[in-house]
């Protein structure tokens, strides 16, 4: 699930999972972090889930994707498009 808040010429994005799907640690891995597993850890929350905030410009489209432990590589159902095996956010 992705949440946006709007700031001033920016656009905080949270990623957001469940707690347990995937086990193990998963992070963010985008164009926005040139791909670096370590930028974003997704963290886990009091509600059961666990998520990494990335602020964004606004007005800009960035490609993403999940990574899990084991070099498992996933998509986000929710992103607002895919660009061949990535998705896409558009702030």
């Amino acid at each position: 699930m992705l949440e946006r808040k709007q700031l001033k010429g920016r656009t905080q994005v949270t990623f957001i999972l469940p707690d347990n799907a995937p086990e193990g640690p998963v992070s963010v891995v985008g164009d926005f972090n040139h791909w670096n597993p370590a930028a974003h850890p997704l963290e886990p929350r009091g509600d059961g889930t666990r998520a990494a905030t990335v602020a964004l410009p606004a007005h800009s489209a960035h490609s993403f994707r999940y990574l899990a432990a084991g070099d498992y590589w996933f998509d986000d159902d929710h992103a607002d498009s895919h660009d061949g095996v990535n998705g896409r956010i558009h702030t």
